[in-house]
């Protein structure tokens, strides 16, 4: 199931930068992510109560830390992206904003002692050459 969630993911994940690049054309970028930001907030909150996953939250310091910490780097990560979108062709900016999936293979073998498998290094290898190839 995890599989179809996130070819799921990456589905929304590309519509949502073309959809974000003719967002962007005549509004300032920090602005745009101000609004899409809004419109994430509302639809996670309706989701958490829908659920009603709101009332088994058992959210203890460490928890609210990690994920306030996550908030504020997804944060940082929309406004630089918008920022990208803004001013650089969308295919070449949507490169390198996937490459955050090799940044993170090696920030998930340095603090969560994941294993970097022949196969990871090679996939990561490989995403790194593609990366460079879109860019140029």
């Amino acid at each position: 199931m995890w599989a179809l969630y996130a070819a799921l993911s990456a589905l929304f994940a590309a519509l949502s930068s073309i959809l974000a690049k003719i967002g962007v054309e005549n509004v300032n970028s920090h602005l745009a992510t101000a609004l899409r930001t809004v419109v994430v907030v509302v639809m996670a909150w309706a989701l958490v109560f829908v659920t009603g996953n709101h009332r088994r939250a058992a959210l203890g310091y460490r928890t609210l830390l990690f994920l306030g910490l996550s908030g504020i780097a997804t944060g940082l990560s929309w406004l630089c992206y918008y920022q990208a979108l803004q001013i650089g062709e969308t295919s070449k900016v949507m490169a390198v904003d996937k490459f955050s999936l090799v940044i993170g293979i090696i920030l998930a073998s340095a603090l969560l002692k994941e294993p970097l498998t022949p196969k990871t290094l090679v996939g990561a290898g490989l995403i790194t050459i593609g990366t460079v190839v879109l860019i140029r």
